[in-house]
């Protein structure tokens, strides 16, 4: 699929739009000039527009280089040949030096740059007044400079990202140590106890019309190991930390104001009485969910609510973004959230209307007392 046309990156906001301002400077001191010499001014600001353009989506190894030689000689020519105030557009090009991560490039660049920059300068000694370079001279010098400070700039906002994908990476190895850690721990916790009733419940079938009084036995023997193997399961949770919903929240509403998302909430989240296993359920369901409008709703609102019923919970996420892509109808994303769901006999339903509407309900599991004493 083609992606869609973009004057610039939307990532940038209205940034590159703003420097085009400045381009109205060397537009008039070309309307100064008559006939070809104009035409051919004019001309050459607008390839200039549109290598600035080119320059945000050209990679350093491929056609930026290019792009950026082109603006020099533009500026070298327009400063030249028609009015030394165009060496201003040098701030355009300064910028873009400093995108440079390779050294090499950067200084070699930047080098020519100044060459283009103060050519152009000694050229016109005596063809204008001193009165003009002193002014010139300030700007020129901030202009040499700034490329230092953008490409300092650009490393840190790189090392940033590096940071964060670190942090990411790593919490996946945290995920991926744990689910490795808890698969074994029931593996060794239950292993051994469900064979042993299979084995039992074997028995029982062939003692069932043989020996009723021994299968009642063994049938007995299978309750007291399926109660140990309850037992053993729930102590192995207790070590496990459930996330609960109201510390799930407070992660969302941080991704969401970093996304530019408003969030509101209604509801009580404390959810006090609900089991610490159906709250992390919900919360793994709202992550999933506050993840998918982040990256594909575009929306601009979102609201969670939570209604604590005596039998259920209900959990609602909504926003107003683009609706229901026909892509993401199955993604892996829901299904996730709708095998989690099932362990709990729980259910989802998703409404498209100006936006995307999930609709979670998860009963409550009232323990028998007696059990858990027994248990």
């Amino acid at each position: 699929m083609h992606s869609k046309f973009q004057v610039f990156p939307k990532a940038l906001g209205f940034y590159p739009y703003v420097w085009l301002i400045y381009i109205s400077l060397p537009i008039i001191n070309t309307a100064q000039e008559h006939g070809l010499k104009m035409i051919l001014g004019y001309l050459m600001i607008g390839v200039f527009i549109i290598s600035y353009r080119q320059l945000f989506f050209a990679s350093e190894n491929g056609s930026f280089s290019y792009w950026l030689a082109l603006q020099m000689v533009i500026i070298f020519i327009l400063s030249y040949l028609y009015n030394p105030y165009n060496v201003f557009m040098g701030f355009f090009t300064a910028s873009f030096i400093g995108y440079y991560t390779n050294s090499f490039k950067f200084k070699l660049s930047l080098v020519s740059f100044a060459i283009i920059e103060i050519l152009p300068i000694i050229l016109n000694i005596g063809k204008n007044e001193p009165k003009d370079y002193l002014f010139i001279f300030p700007f020129l010098i901030i202009m040499l400079i700034s490329p230092f400070g953008i490409r300092s700039m650009n490393k840190h906002q790189q090392l940033e990202m590096k940071l964060d994908e670190a942090n990411e990476r790593i919490k996946e190895f945290v995920k991926r140590e744990e689910r490795m850690r808890i698969a074994r721990d029931l593996h060794d916790t239950l292993g051994h106890t469900l064979s042993l009733i299979t084995l039992k419940s074997q028995i029982v079938d062939r003692l069932i019309t043989k020996d009723p009084q021994r299968a009642q036995l063994e049938a007995k023997e299978i309750e007291r190991t399926s109660r140990a193997a309850l037992r053993e399961v729930r102590e192995l949770v207790s070590d496990m930390r459930a996330v609960t919903l109201v510390e799930e929240l407070l992660e969302v509403q941080v991704i969401l104001d970093n996304a530019d998302i408003i969030y509101s909430f209604e509801g009580d989240a404390s959810l006090v009485g609900v089991p610490d296993l159906t709250q992390n359920i919900l919360s793994l369901c709202l992550r999933e969910a506050i993840t998918n409008i982040v990256k594909h709703s575009q929306a601009k609102n979102c609201n969670v609510r939570v209604e604590h019923k005596q039998a259920h919970v209900i959990l609602i996420i909504s926003d107003d973004g683009i609706g229901l892509l026909e892509d993401h109808h199955d993604g892996n994303g829901m299904k996730g959230m709708q095998e989690r769901l099932s362990l709990m006999d729980g259910s989802i339903t998703i409404t498209s209307d100006k936006g995307i509407t999930l609709r979670i309900t998860i009963p409550i599991i009232i323990k028998n007392q007696q059990e858990e004493e027994t248990a």
